[in-house]
Parts: structure tokens; sequence; C-alpha cells
């Protein structure tokens, strides 16, 4: 499992973007440089974000937060419902193991202690953000540059299915000062998790 975290750390934060969005269901013929260029846009999309938008900021509906467990069945560190009322639901199993995880591989530069809750905390009210705000939901689809229909001059932009968890993420990593992308410990944690299993 340590060799194939450390594998995963040599790519790049924009790499784990592009297979993000080629395992997402609309995109596995796309272009791989479309790809990149829009985990790129995302990416810098939710950085920007973070800067404008961070979570003291006032937040159109803001989220209670319940924690539970069950995560780890699932794959999921948290989890942004809408409804009936916007919550954030925290899984401290997954937080957990991650936490351990991050000791395992010597990666507390880049994940101080305490930083998976805080960033999965960040990466939901991202979420909230690009649910209740239709301009910023404009915004990303406008600076993904993805046309969904044309009539001459007039251009409908397109949803690109999984740049708002790309956004998300990178939001999450700058309000957090988070050395790499949260996808990064994704990537270990579901890892982690398949290698439990199989035992």
């Amino acid at each position: 499992m340590r060799a194939d975290c450390a594998r995963l750390a040599e790519l790049d934060d924009t790499e784990f973007g592009v297979r993000l969005l080629a395992g997402t269901p609309t995109h596995e013929t796309r272009d791989p440089a479309l790809l990149r260029n829009w985990a790129a846009a995302a990416t810098e999309f939710g950085r920007e974000l973070a800067a404008s938008a961070p979570p003291a900021a006032d937040v159109p509906h803001p989220a209670r937060v319940v924690e539970t467990t069950g995560g780890l069945d699932r794959l999921l560190l948290a989890r942004y419902t809408s409804r009936p009322e916007p919550t954030v639901e925290l899984f401290t199993d997954t937080i957990a193991l991650g936490e351990h995880l991050v000791d395992v591989l010597g990666w507390r530069d880049r994940y101080p202690t305490g930083s998976l809750r805080a960033a999965a905390l960040a990466h939901e009210h991202a979420h909230g953000l690009l649910h209740h705000a239709p301009r910023t939901r404009r915004a990303l689809r406008d600076r993904l540059g993805h046309t969904a229909l044309r009539l001459g001059r007039l251009r409908v932009p397109g949803h690109v299915a999984g740049a708002d968890e790309l956004a998300a993420h990178a939001y999450a990593g700058a309000v957090c000062g988070l050395g790499r992308s949260p996808l990064l410990l994704t990537a270990a944690l579901m890892g982690a998790v398949q290698a439990l299993g199989e035992d």
C-alpha cells in the first residue's frame, strides 16, 4: 500500500482531476487534453472562490453539521445534502482512517492534524456555494467554456459533470492551506479502504 501511495504522490494535482473527470459518466471518450483543460480551469476556479468566499463569510444557506459513521462503506469523508434542510454529514470513521493514513505515510507536512475534518467541511461548504448561488454556478460553467448548444451567435454553456467536485477540492485545499490537493489523500484513502476490505 505504501508503494501505491508513493506512486500516487508522484502525480500532479491536475492529473488527479483528469482521472476524476475521465471516470465520470459522459466523459469516457473525451480527449484527455480537453479533460486536462477542464480540470485545470475547475481547479483554478475553486482556488479563486476560496479567496473571494471563504467559509467565514456569510453563506446564503448555512448548513447544519452532523457527525456519523458509515463513510468507509461508501468511501465518503463527508456529504452535502440540500433537502430537507442544508446538511453536511461528516463520516468520522473515514476521517479517523484518513488521519491514521497520513501518519503512516508520513504526509503530515501536506495534511496537518485536524486538516481532514476542516477540508471536508470546506469542501462541502464549496458545494453549498455552488448549489445555492446561481452566479457562482454560471461563472464555473463560463470558465470551463463547454458549449451545450449553439444557435448562430447564441451559445448555451454546458454543464461539465465532475467539475464542481474539482472546484470543491481546490477550494478546500486553498482554504485549509494544504500542501497538496485533497484528491491525493482521497485516492490514497480509497486504496487503503479497498486493501482493508481484501484482508
